[in-house]
């Protein structure tokens, strides 16, 4: 699948690959995530059998012209778990959305532990 949208100047397709790399970037620029972590067992296996294509813990899938981002995280020891989460989804929305110009739907963030 592929995020699509129509401009002035013609047709815009932008892979959900893509735009999971993208997510990876920006989400590790923000306070208090140290690493994406794959949310099962399956996600490790297919994570490495896929090894290169795909992001581990970073799934984007879209529908018409919704994005919906399901990221799993481990986040730094000692900071508030719930404010380094709201801080992700906020930042994770509004970039996703000036990149893509779609509307970013939801945002699931699973904690999957913590680390110094």
């Amino acid at each position: 699948m592929s995020v699509k949208t129509n401009n002035i100047y013609g047709r815009i397709s932008i892979s959900n690959k893509t735009v999971g790399r993208y997510v990876s970037h920006v989400a590790m620029d923000c306070y208090g995530i140290v690493e994406f972590t794959p949310k099962s067992l399956i996600d490790s296996v297919v994570s490495f059998i896929t090894y290169g294509h795909e992001v581990k813990g970073v799934r984007v899938r879209s529908a018409g012209d919704r994005i919906f981002i399901d990221l799993s995280v481990v986040v730094k020891y000692g900071v508030s778990i719930k404010a380094v989460v709201e801080a992700l989804k906020e930042s994770v929305k509004y970039k996703v959305e000036r990149f893509t110009g779609m509307i970013v739907d939801t945002i699931n963030v699973n904690v999957m532990g913590v680390k110094s």
